[in-house]
């Protein structure tokens, strides 16, 4: 079945982490198991054509660049030219996959239907040649050096952000911090409806998220976390939040993160062999918001698939990314009706955003 991923970082670890995601999976793995700067080195589950093996077609990939002050209690760049810098570069990776044939931008809705067709109507063999579309969207604004920034991102098509990271932010704190909207996060907000861009509710603060829903009327999302019922952490969203966004139509991403995924694990201590965290695990997130909603249609997958981290703390029984397809047979056994897998696939996604990108 067709994949829709709500949320990879991708260039990220094409840029920072130096790995040929156009490779094999054994390959980059291979190449970095002498390295120790990372705990995941070794470790990673996604390259392109494991995207392509586990039909995931399209995603929203990021750029991300997060600035701090020489005070900040989290790691990145030491100002905000710099990862503006960073974002560029990741962007220029992008545009060299799209010349390869390797990935597709897709700007607009027309571009994001006549990708879903042809991944749909491709078989398997000719699915293994085709592009990955992906909709480009920024996590954490710190790189945008003013508001005004946001239409220069927009006209090489960047189409959400989502203004928070972690801890402290120029525009948002984020997780692991406290505290509302910064005044400059106010401007970008208002800059994001004004061309409508989608926002990314994602590692805000309790208080920004509700002052950002207050602020921004265009469409939204919550592309990679978890429930706080199930794993009590600001990280989650409340059930409350849940429900804000069910509102607004929006739809929440299943992050594989498995320290969001199971309650009380220490990282770089717990291991997924210790708590037994499998695929299966997600799936209680993604019952509790289909509760919560009173249907399917508002819940999808936003993996975040080595986005920091890698085998080690992640489901037990996924080895690479491809292995996302293993959700339609749990699924189907817990009662999920074939309209609804197809939903949180891809489907839910796809309703939104075409509905949020310009025509």
């Amino acid at each position: 079945m067709l994949i829709f991923d709500g949320h990879l970082d991708i260039s990220m670890n094409a840029i920072h982490w130096n790995r040929d995601l156009t490779r094999p999976l054994e390959e980059v793995r291979r190449r970095e198991r002498h390295l120790t700067d990372k705990p995941d080195r070794g470790r990673g589950v996604l390259t392109l054509p494991e995207m392509r093996k586990g039909q995931i077609g399209l995603c929203i990939a990021t750029q991300i660049g997060h600035s701090v002050s020489e005070t900040s209690p989290v790691q990145g760049w030491h100002s905000p030219d710099i990862a503006w810098a960073q974002t560029q570069a990741q962007l220029a990776w992008y545009r060299v996959m799209e010349e390869r044939g390797e990935m597709k931008q897709i700007v607009d809705r027309a571009g994001l239907l006549a990708h879903l067709a042809l991944w749909k109507e491709a078989d398997a063999t000719t699915q293994a040649t085709l592009p990955v579309g992906y909709i480009l969207s920024l996590e954490g604004g710190d790189s945008m050096l003013t508001p005004a920034y946001v239409e220069r991102a927009y006209e090489y098509g960047l189409r959400a952000i989502g203004p928070a990271h972690y801890g402290p932010g120029r525009y948002s704190p984020g997780t692991g911090a406290e505290g509302p909207l910064e005044p400059r996060g106010r401007e970008l907000l208002k800059q994001m409806r004004s061309l409508g861009m989608c926002l990314d509710l994602t590692h805000l603060t309790d208080d920004a998220f509700w002052e950002a829903l207050d602020i921004f009327d265009g469409p939204v999302w919550a592309s990679h976390q978890n429930c706080r019922k199930l794993v009590p952490h600001q990280r989650q969203h409340s059930d409350e939040q849940i429900k804000a966004v069910i509102e607004r139509g929006g739809v929440l991403g299943m992050a594989f993160d498995a320290w969001m995924m199971v309650p009380g694990w220490v990282r770089f201590e717990t291991t997924p062999e210790g708590t037994g965290v499998c695929l299966e695990t997600i799936v209680e997130h993604v019952d509790h918001i289909c509760q919560l909603a009173g249907n399917a249609r508002h819940v999808g997958i936003g993996s975040d698939l080595d986005g920091g981290y890698g085998k080690e703390q992640t489901a037990l029984d996924l080895e690479s990314i491809a292995d996302l397809q293993k959700l339609t047979t749990i699924l189907a056994r817990r009662g999920y009706s074939q309209t609804d897998i197809e939903g949180i696939m891809h489907g839910n996604w796809i309703r939104l955003l075409t509905a949020a990108l310009p025509e």
